[in-house]
């Protein structure tokens, strides 16, 4: 037998890893029993008639339940949002703290393809594991708010909402609820009303009331906020799916399962986020978030301000380019314009393998002054086009965008007429320019464009000087490279305008003005966001609330039709082909599913078959509104009551902010813009239409770091399992590590499977009690920076607890040992200082330093011959937050019938006790310090002087009486001999 197992034997009421499991265990099951945690909503079935008028919600960002369960990074940030929650409970809050899970997605459904088993078996295993272990660690969830985004009840009230959106136009001139300017999404109806009245206009000009139904249904659809569109996607054949964006890697492949990725047209549903694009940006002010997750977004959003200038494109179909451009004063040093291969002034097919020349709209020979190196070779435009376009289509967005690269191109064989001059500039084809951002086509100048310039110099091209610096506006020597800094205009006139020597803002608003007034251009705002793809071509995922008619028709299905439920199907996976076929077609699961997919209604107009939309909703749209169902999960008149959503998220006053949302939102810095902002938009919308009473989700935001971990790998570089690594010290005195006697490498990263370096938090809890777990946790280091694990530091959190434990019960006898009297002085000031510094430290969510506080309490009353109750009372309250299971236990102990979860939080009475009673003076002879007196800090000028003046140390540096003594009593006393 171990010398420890001897010890707890000998002292059974020691506080080992089996006391604290079983004391864990006993308070879990309480708490579940008599509903610790419930927060009480103002209506509804979780009302008591008895809300606090003071509350704080409280979430996590919304997990996926992965099969591999939880690894000890996971916690981090869900035991610091429970040690919040915890503490807020005991400063009087009604507190809204629960889980759910984001339960749809690719895993599960690439699961599902591999073995045949529905992705909802393989979800509902990964969600019940994902609970046990979460309430393994003790986390105060008010566990009748939990959900899943599977659920019945909440896919109803995400295709509600989705079917919200569908009705809504985003109207420019309507008023923000919250007083914040124009803008905001309106019913479709109305938008109805406004093209017959002729207040909206018709796109394309032509007369509302000269339109058929079926053109007004167009018309309207194109207006929608939900609508389909034919869009450029990221095709995945290897996945049978388009990807968003952020599910492709830099190299072009798909995140999950490194397959190729490729751009194809297809129709989609789409989100017309890029109408808020100005509110997301500008609503990041009245929110508490990160500077550096508000940057991320301002700069995803990427709004920038130019003109849009039209070139006449004579023998092109059509005759006229629009480029945007956010430097128009430089519009006299265009000398070349670049399109997209895909372009539609090019013609022809989307580029592809199979792109088809014959019917390409450019010339057929070369036109007069094509230079050389214009042709790359060909025989005429039509060749060179055609080429270059196959070539670009085998790239990925992601590698023509790439800046490192060099650019290439080739001549169109068209011109563009600059507006400023009439001089014809060619027009190249180049794949670095893309048809998803601005216009698709650029206007180049080179002279103050280094990728310009790099490009006129590769292919002979003119460089035009239009900037120069106001002292010497020709200095820069353009031969060398582009001139990229502010200055003047210069060579920058015409018989109508001039904007020689005009600043750069001076320069564009002249010429601006200039381009509106002939027609050839105007003032425009562009954005880098793009309107969010929103379909995906996958079995496991909400489907939309619409069907299709035999004229191409959409029609929402009635609110009585939702839920709209998934079918049984036998086969998840997509049709097979070549995972590298770029020309291959999405086909997805559901498309097979015919007796589902074709369905008889009467939407108004009898009986007729309609066809479901095969495909279904991406995983962000459970994502997107999950903090509103919290505030009211078994609503089944509402996603949510007015009353509980007010009370919960209302808008805020302080300052004038009114933009409410949850308390405190808690995760990883990952999901800064995608989730977030699609989070953000949705809000806004419900917001817009009446149904939320804040216009953002989350008002203060929290990003915490992560738990990384050591990892081994031998000499073939493969990884071994790192609780297997034997650490020795070498004769250098250096660490060596070997795995089954073989040396391995050392090396430093985040903790995963892959790595052969996960620790899971139930082996944790086995092997030291949930709280000395918790403990560690919080107590490596700020919660917002990046961690090492290391499992032999966990003793160290161990002992802490277990000399609280030994501080109040007896080992022995396991009888309570504190003693009544009064503490003395120094202990009375200790604690008082301790409550008044942890109390700081929990509001400022430093909670390493509040328990590194309460240790420094714990070991002083570790020396005193008997522990005063009424310290160690509120050293168990102040560490409840942290670890509650030990503190609900000495509390119980010291002879409190109910759980401290919402016994008042420690206050210091005596305001004097953390008034020093001594102080450090320093004592300086001309400036320099000579001496450090420890005086009471109530010491009087005259007393404090004579003290300086008496000190052996100073006395050596004065000559007799001193000329001038200076005193800022009682911490400083300066002299001057």
């Amino acid at each position: 037998m171990s010398v420890q197992a001897d010890s707890a034997e000998n002292t059974p009421f020691r506080y080992t890893a089996r006391l604290a499991n079983d004391i864990e265990e006993r308070w879990q099951e309480r708490w579940d029993t008599e509903g610790t945690f419930y927060a009480a909503n103002p209506v509804g079935e979780l009302s008591n008639g008895e809300v606090p008028a003071e509350k704080f919600f409280i979430l996590d960002m919304f997990p996926y339940p992965s099969g591999r369960g939880l690894h000890v990074g996971h916690p981090l940030g869900y035991i610091a949002t429970d040690t919040v929650a915890r503490y807020q409970r005991m400063k009087g809050k009604n507190v809204l703290y629960t889980m759910g899970y984001d339960a749809f997605g690719l895993p599960a459904e690439q699961y599902a393809v591999q073995t045949g088993q529905h992705p909802r078996i393989t979800t509902e295993q990964n969600v019940a594991n994902m609970r046990r272990q979460l309430h393994r660690i003790g986390l105060s969830h008010d566990t009748r708010r939990s959900f899943a985004t599977i659920d019945e009840d909440y896919v109803r009230w995400t295709q509600w909402i989705f079917l919200q959106i569908f009705n809504s136009w985003f109207d420019p001139q309507a008023e923000c609820r919250d007083g914040r300017g124009k803008g905001a999404a309106r019913p479709i109806s109305e938008l109805w009303e406004k093209l017959a009245s002729g207040d909206v206009a018709v796109p394309d000009g032509r007369d509302w009331s000269t339109l058929t139904k079926a053109e007004q249904l167009k018309v309207l659809d194109s207006f929608r906020l939900a609508y389909v569109s034919e869009a450029p996607v990221n095709w995945c054949p290897g996945l049978g799916t388009v990807l968003a964006n952020e599910e492709v890697t830099a190299e072009g492949r798909s995140e999950r399962g490194n397959f190729p990725v490729f751009k194809r047209n297809l129709r989609q549903w789409m989100m017309r986020i890029t109408a808020y694009a100005d509110r997301l940006v500008e609503d990041l002010d009245t929110i508490d978030w990160p500077e550096k997750v508000r940057l991320m977004q301002r700069n995803w959003i990427g709004r920038s301000d130019g003109a849009t200038v039209r070139f006449e494109v004579p023998g092109a179909d059509p005759t006229e380019l629009d480029v945007y451009t956010t430097r128009p004063d430089t519009l006299f040093g265009a000398t070349f314009m670049v399109v997209a291969p895909e372009h539609p002034i090019l013609g022809g097919s989307m580029p592809g393998a199979s792109d088809d020349a014959a019917k390409l709209a450019v010339p057929n020979s070369w036109p007069e002054g094509t230079r050389q190196a214009w042709t790359a070779g060909s025989a005429s435009p039509v060749e060179a086009v055609a080429a270059y376009r196959a070539q670009a289509a085998s790239k990925s967005e992601v590698e023509r965008a790439d800046e490192g690269r060099s650019k290439t191109g080739v001549f169109s064989g068209l011109f563009g007429i600059n507006p400023v001059n009439g001089k014809p500039i060619p027009i190249f084809v180049a794949d670095y320019v893309l048809m998803g951002y601005g216009t698709g086509a650029i206007m180049a100048v080179p002279a103050h464009d280094q990728r310009d310039w790099d490009f006129a110099h590769a292919y002979d091209l003119d460089i035009i000087r239009t900037i120069g610096p106001a002292d010497d506006p020709y200095g820069p020597d353009l031969d060398e490279g582009a001139y990229v800094d502010d200055g003047v205009a210069v060579d920058s006139a015409n018989e109508d305008i001039s904007l020689n020597g005009l600043d750069k803002d001076a320069a564009k608003a002249t010429m601006t003005a200039w381009l509106e007034s002939i027609g050839k251009g105007s003032a425009t705002v562009t954005y880098r966001l793009r309107d969010w793809l929103f379909s995906r071509q996958r079995y496991w995922g909400e489907p939309f609330p619409v069907v299709w008619d035999d004229e191409g028709n959409v029609h929402a299905l009635p609110e009585s039709a939702l839920p709209v439920e998934l079918p049984e199907v036998t086969d998840y996976s997509p049709r097979t082909y070549d995972a590298d076929d770029a020309d291959s077609m999405p086909e997805p699961p559901l498309g097979r599913a015919h007796e589902w997919t074709e369905i008889e209604l009467d939407l108004g107009d009898g009986v007729k078959t309609y066809h479901r939309d095969t495909n279904t909703m991406p995983q962000w749209a459970g994502s997107c509104w999950y903090e509103l169902r919290y505030l009211d999960p078994d609503n089944d008149e509402a996603f949510c009551a007015p009353e509980n959503e007010k009370y919960w998220m209302g808008p805020r006053r302080e300052a004038g902010n009114t933009s409410g949302g949850a308390d405190l939102y808690v995760g990883g810095v990952e999901h800064a813009v995608l989730h977030l902002l699609y989070a953000r938009f949705w809000h806004k919308v419900l917001f817009d239409l009446g149904y939320v009473s804040s216009s953002e989700p989350f008002h203060k935001l929290f990003n915490q770091g992560y738990v990384q971990a050591y990892a081994y790998t031998d000499s073939r570089g493969q990884y071994v399992p790192a609780d297997e690594v034997e650490e020795t010290l070498g004769d250098d005195g250096e660490p060596r590590f070997t795995w089954q006697g073989q040396p391995v490498n050392r090396e430093y990263g985040k903790m995963g499977k892959s790595l052969k370096n996960v620790v899971t938090p139930d082996a944790m809890c086995e092997e030291y009690g949930a709280d000395t777990f918790r403990l560690y946790e919080m107590s490596m280091g700020p919660l917002d920076m990046s961690r090492p694990w290391e499992t032999r530091a966990v003793v160290g959190s161990q002992r802490f607890l277990q000399r609280l434990w030994r501080n109040v019960i007896d080992e022995e006898t396991g009888e309570v040992i504190v003693g009544e009297e009064a503490p003395s002085a120094e202990t009375a000031r200790l604690l008082a200082r301790t409550i008044a510094d942890v109390t700081a430290e929990y509001d400022g969510m430093r909670i390493n330093t509040a328990i590194a506080k309460m240790i420094v309490l714990n070991n002083h009353l570790t020396g005193l011959a008997t522990v005063p109750r009424v310290a160690a009372e509120a050293l168990v309250l102040m560490l409840a937050p942290v670890a509650p299971h030990i503190a609900e236990e000495l509390w119980a102990r010291l002879g409190h019938g109910e759980s401290l979860a919402r016994e008042p939080f420690p206050v210091v009475t005596d305001e004097s006790l953390l008034v020093d009673d001594t102080v450090t003076c320093v004592v300086q002879v001309k400036g320099k310090v000579r001496d450090r007196l420890e005086v009471p800090a109530d010491i009087a000028e005259d007393e404090l002087e004579k003290l300086a003046l008496a000190s052996e140390k100073v006395q050596k540096y004065l000559d007799g009486a001193p000329r001038k003594v200076i005193i800022r009593a009682p911490k400083l006393v300066n002299i001057v001999p």
